[in-house]
């Protein structure tokens, strides 16, 4: 969420897609954090993953939706991506891109590669780790 600030991001006005999302990591945690007035799609390949993602949705009255598919195969497109540990940087960007209309965010650690905008995240429990935003270039 602090990233959405830095780089002037209204969630309120976009949508968004969270490819990769596993245990809901980041699209459940933005889910709780936003509430309804995030428009957020969780796509995930796993269906055991998907089921999870669905249990934790009814459970605690989220308002995402789950694709249970391949990213690669998604021909949809929101206003940005988000992503956690999806793959290597140069062969998600692609994908992201693909599906994103402004760009994306890729929660990549404490590794920050050469030529890409960031933001630096320094919490009390979280230390010197970025998010590399991907802007979409028309």
């Amino acid at each position: 969420s602090l990233c959405f600030k830095e780089k002037n991001v209204d969630v309120e006005k976009n949508t968004f897609c969270d490819v990769g999302s596993g245990a809901g990591f980041p699209g459940a945690v933005l889910s709780i954090y936003y509430g309804p007035v995030l428009n957020i799609t969780l796509i995930e390949s796993v269906s055991k993953k998907c089921s999870f993602l669905e249990f934790i949705k009814a459970e605690l009255d989220l308002s995402y939706e789950v694709i249970c598919k391949r990213a690669e195969h998604i021909n949809l497109e929101f206003d940005y991506a988000v992503c956690r540990a999806f793959g290597k940087l140069k062969d998600i960007e692609p994908i992201l891109l693909k599906l994103s209309k402004k760009g994306a965010f890729v929660m990549k650690g404490k590794e920050l590669p050469e030529g890409y905008q960031f933001c630096k995240i320094d919490l009390k429990d979280i230390k010197d780790s970025y998010i590399i935003f991907i802007p979409k270039t028309k």
